[in-house]
Parts: structure tokens; C-alpha cells; sequence
């Protein structure tokens, strides 16, 4: 006999409701408005009102991986010095073609340089392609600028086995792009242990992960 397992309905909504703020997200894109405008604003804080409750935090030990990646200017760079740098750093994976994770936690980081003010050129803000074979630095460029990046949030391609062994390191692999899971990693110092936020984390919960000197809004 085969059973059905009972649907969790908070976990729907919660996907529903991020899925119609991406699609709102890309329509403001395309007619020219900025998605950091208020109304952009307001309707990423009702999504994520709702998405919240289902983040996990953990922390956790990564060792950074010995890869070079190439920057969004097209200047190859080894990830580890691009990372340990002294900065607090706050890490996702995306893919300039995603129409449902990668558009919200985009948001999430424009909304996150907004809250930081005069402290954002003091937090490293990265964001991976996970798509490299398509994801040229020049189509990083535009996608950064679609979300109002400031020279702080910095984009990086690579070669699809440099990719794939970052994100091994991340335990972000999931072997098919499609399959990709909102995750935001943040680290406060080199040395120190990353917090994973499984989920759709909000600009709030990753300022409380940040040191205390950033965490201004």
C-alpha cells in the first residue's frame, strides 16, 4: 500500500511567496526600476516574512579550497586571497539565469549593503556562479548592476571544475544547477567558523551574524 504523506502547507506558502517576489523582482528589472526602489523593498520584507521561520542555522568548519576563480572585471583571482582579507565576508552561490533562489537572495544582499550605510565597504560580500560555462564576466557585470552591487559585493566565474570544488567545499553541490538550494554562509573573520543559513535568510538575520560594529542599520 503506498502512502501519501501530508503536504507541509507553511512550507508551500513559504515557496509560493518567494517565487512571486523573484517574478516581481525580474518585471520591475525588465520596465527599467531599480529593485531597490520601496515597493521592491516592501514586498522582499512581506516574502520574507514568510520564508523566515524556515531558515536553519548551523555553524560550521570549511577549509577553503586552492582555486582560482575569475572576477566579474575579468581579473583571475585565488579565492582564499579573495577572501581573507581581514573583512567580515557573507557568501552565496547563484547563477545569472535563475528565476527563483538566485533573484531572492540577490535581494537579500542589496537589501543587506542598504542596511550596512557607511559600514558596507567593511564587509566582503561574495556571490559565486555556479553556471560558469555560461556565466561570462560580463554577464556577471550586468547581473551585479541589476542589483545594485557596490564595489564591496563582488562576483566570480571560473572553470566548471573550479566551481564545482568550491562548492564541494561549501557542501552547496548538488550536482545539477536546477537543484540549487537558497544557502548564505557568513564568516567574521579568517580563522573563524562559517554560520550557514539554509533557507531564505533575511538582511536582519545576517547582520545579527556580523560583527557588532557592522551590524548598524
Amino acid at each position: 500500500m503506498r502512502i501519501h504523506r501530508p503536504l507541509n502547507i507553511a512550507h508551500v506558502i513559504g515557496w509560493v511567496v518567494g517565487l512571486c517576489a523573484a517574478l516581481v523582482s525580474m518585471a520591475a528589472t525588465a520596465n527599467g526600476s531599480s529593485p531597490m526602489e520601496p515597493a521592491m523593498t516592501d514586498a522582499h520584507a512581506h516574502a520574507h516574512h514568510h520564508v523566515m521561520p524556515q531558515t536553519t542555522r548551523s555553524v560550521r568548519d570549511y577549509r577553503l579550497p586552492a582555486v582560482s576563480l575569475v572576477r566579474e572585471d575579468g581579473k583571475p583571482v585565488v579565492l582564499a586571497d579573495a577572501l581573507n582579507d581581514s573583512r567580515p565576508v557573507v557568501l552565496t552561490f547563484i547563477y545569472t539565469t535563475c528565476t527563483t533562489v538566485c533573484p531572492l537572495t540577490s535581494q537579500t544582499l542589496a537589501e543587506l549593503q542598504r542596511k550596512l550605510g557607511a559600514s558596507r565597504d567593511s564587509v566582503r560580500i561574495v556571490s559565486i556562479s555556479i553556471d560558469p560555462e555560461q556565466d561570462t564576466p560580463a554577464k556577471l557585470r550586468e547581473y551585479a548592476q541589476r542589483y545594485g552591487a557596490g564595489p564591496e559585493w563582488l562576483h566570480y566565474t571560473g572553470t566548471l571544475a573550479a566551481s564545482q570544488t568550491v562548492q564541494r567545499a561549501f557542501d552547496v553541490y548538488r550536482g545539477n544547477k536546477m537543484d540549487h538550494a537558497p544557502a548564505i554562509l557568513v564568516r567574521a573573520a579568517p580563522g573563524t567558523s562559517w554560520v550557514r543559513i539554509d533557507g531564505f535568510a533575511t538582511a536582519d538575520q545576517l547582520l545579527a551574524e556580523l560583527p557588532t560594529r557592522h551590524a548598524s542599520q
